[in-house]
C-alpha cells in the first residue's frame, strides 16, 4: 500500500538565518528530486517552506504547477501534486520546516485541512483552505461549516493546545462530519494546533483513509511527568488502527532514534531507513515494514511538549 505522501523532507536555516536549507529528507525513489532540493535555497516567503517561515503557520499547496513552487516542474515529471509545509518555532526563532508532498491527487479519498480562528474578529474556526482530492461534495460541506472550541477534530484539537488523534471517527459523535466521511471511506484523523500571535489560531487536520492512507501510521509522544523520557501517547496504524501493544509500555531517551533526536535537538528529523532507527518506536514500525519516519516536535511556551511521528 503505498500512502499519498511520497516525499517528506526537513529544511532548516542557514548558518546566517537569512535562508532555509535542506536538512534530510525521504524521497524514496527519487534521487534526482532529492539532488535537487539539496541545491535549493529559500527565503522568507519564498516558495512553499519559505512562505512557511514568514507567516509563522501551516500553508498548504493544492496544486504545485499552478502556485510559486520553485521545484515544480520536476515535482510534476515525478506525480507530486500538491504539498504541506509546517513551521516549528522555538518562541521566535524557527528551528525547521517540514515539507511533506503527495501525488495521486484524483484517486485519494483522505484530506489535509487547514482551520483558523482570529479571536478579535470571531468565536469559531473556520476553513482557509484544503486539499481534498476527488471528495468535492465533502470539500464543498467543509467550507460552510465551522467549528466552536472543544466541538469535532479542529475544536478539541484548539482545546487541548496539543496534537489530537482520533480514531473511528467515521462512527464517532465528537467527529461532527462522521456520515460524510463514512462514505468516503475516512475513520481516523490528526489534528495539530498553532497560535500565532496570541490572537489567532491555526488548526491543521488530516483526515486519514485507511485503503488511501496519508501516511502508513501516526503517532504522538509526550514528555513522562519527570521529563526524564517520552511515552507513547496515541497512534493510528493502516493494519487495522491497532497499534503494536509494546509500545504502550516503552520509553524513549533523549537522543534515542529519530524520535528522540527531535526531542532533544527541537528540530524536526527524518530516518529514510528505520531498521538503522534502534529505538522502541523504531524497531516497531521496522518490524511493520514500514520504511520510513519524519519526527516534528510539538513546542509551545514551556517547550517540547510532544513529538508527532508519521511513517511512510
Amino acid at each position: 500500500m503505498t500512502p499519498f505522501i511520497r516525499v517528506a523532507e526537513v529544511w532548516v536555516p542557514t548558518e546566517d538565518r537569512t535562508q532555509l536549507r535542506l536538512s534530510d529528507g525521504y524521497y524514496g525513489p527519487f534521487d534526482d528530486f532529492r539532488a535537487l532540493s539539496e541545491q535549493t535555497r529559500f527565503r522568507p516567503g519564498e516558495g512553499l517552506p519559505g512562505k512557511a517561515w514568514a507567516t509563522r503557520h501551516p500553508i498548504i499547496l493544492k496544486e504545485l504547477a499552478a502556485s510559486n513552487f520553485k521545484r515544480a516542474e520536476a515535482a510534476e515529471a515525478i506525480d507530486l501534486t500538491c504539498g504541506v509545509a509546517l513551521p516549528i518555532f522555538a518562541g521566535d526563532l524557527l528551528t525547521s520546516v517540514v515539507v511533506m508532498l503527495g501525488g495521486n491527487t484524483r484517486v485519494r479519498a483522505g484530506a489535509i485541512e487547514l482551520w483558523h480562528n482570529d479571536s478579535d474578529r470571531f468565536n469559531d474556526l473556520r476553513l482557509i483552505d484544503g486539499f481534498y482530492g476527488a471528495a468535492i461534495t465533502f470539500e464543498f460541506n467543509s467550507r460552510h461549516m465551522s467549528f466552536p472550541r472543544g466541538y469535532g477534530l479542529p475544536g478539541r484539537t484548539w482545546k487541548s493546545r496539543l496534537p489530537l488523534i482520533m480514531k473511528d471517527i467515521n462512527n464517532s459523535n465528537a467527529f461532527l462530519r462522521s456520515q460524510q466521511v463514512d462514505e468516503l471511506g475516512i475513520n481516523a484523523g490528526l489534528g495539530i494546533p498553532y497560535s500565532s500571535p496570541p490572537n489567532q489560531t491555526w488548526i491543521l487536520v488530516f483526515l486519514v483513509a485507511r485503503d488511501t492512507p496519508i501516511a502508513r501510521r501516526f503517532e504522538i509522544w509526550i514528555p513522562d511527568k519527570h521529563e526524564r523520557a517520552l511515552i507513547f501517547h496515541s497512534g493510528d496504524c493502516d493494519q487495522s488502527g491497532q497499534m503494536p501493544e509494546e509500545l504502550k509500555s516503552a520509553v524513549i531517551a533523549k537522543g534515542q532514534g529519530t524520535i528522540g533526536r527531535a526531542w532533544q535537538s527541537g528540530i524536526a528529523d527524518v530516518c529514510a531507513n528505520l531498521a538503522a532507527d534502534t529505538s522502541p518506536a523504531g524497531r516497531s514500525a521496522s518490524a511493520a515494514r514500514l520504511d520510513a519516519t519524519l519526527a516534528m516536535p510539538f513546542i509551545n511556551d514551556e517547550g517540547v511538549k510532544g513529538i508527532v511521528a508519521w511513517y511512510f
